[in-house]
């Protein structure tokens, strides 16, 4: 597969990303996180990696831990408020600091002000590239058939669409139940399994364990 830069939307002023890594990136998969900064600066951005930065809380949102939850948003918001953007390669994650103010800071009008503020600048990575940055294509080949299970949280369907259509060399083939739940997983298979995984999966299917991101698989 071939990359390239990216076609992107001109601005005066770079705006400045804060790239939320995720738990699942930084342990597993931190190739992808350099993926995304280079995503990123080719669409103009200037990217920082906040040190302070740690789990969105969705482990915690699942297990109904509702201290230890506000204790990670505080952190987020702490570590990111100062950002122009959050963008984060993770859609269950994007979701998850999208919904701080509403989900920890009830009652809590400092907080609330702080999260909502927070909360309007986070987009999920591809997201942010097609609707913010105006990125149209991508300068890639890849000669193969693929098929694109989307994520449960964050409303991505359509942009990454976009960009794999772009791909030259690439047929994008729908698969039966694209928007189907993958399991769940993480944390938030403990309190939702009888609800999400437990209903869609067969029951010799385990939970997943890692949280619901888009997925490609390629033919």
């Amino acid at each position: 597969m071939r990359t390239g830069p990216i076609l992107r939307q001109t601005s005066s002023k770079p705006p400045r990303v804060g790239l939320f890594v995720t738990c699942l990136v930084d342990l597993f998969r931190p190739s992808v996180g350099f993926a995304a900064v280079k995503l990123l600066e080719d669409a103009g951005c200037i990217v920082e990696v906040p040190a302070a930065q740690s789990c969105c809380g969705r482990p915690s949102r699942g297990v109904a831990d509702a201290a230890d939850a506000r204790a990670a948003a505080e952190a987020t918001i702490r570590a990111f408020e100062d950002f122009d953007y959050v963008v984060a390669p993770s859609a269950s994650c994007a979701e998850t600091l999208m919904a701080y103010h509403a989900d920890y800071f009830a009652g809590d009008e400092a907080w609330t002000k702080r999260a909502q503020a927070f909360c309007a600048k986070v987009h999920e990575l591809v997201a942010f590239l097609v609707d913010v940055r105006g990125v149209s294509r991508v300068d890639a080949r890849l000669h193969g058939s693929v098929t694109y299970q989307d994520a449960c949280g964050g409303g991505l369907a359509p942009q990454p669409r976009r960009l794999l259509a772009s791909v030259e060399g690439l047929a994008l083939r729908e698969m039966e139940g694209a928007a189907t739940c993958c399991g769940l997983g993480a944390a938030g298979c403990v309190s939702l399994a009888g609800k999400a995984a437990a209903q869609r999966l067969p029951a010799s299917v385990p939970p997943a364990r890692a949280c619901c991101s888009p997925a490609i698989s390629v033919a």
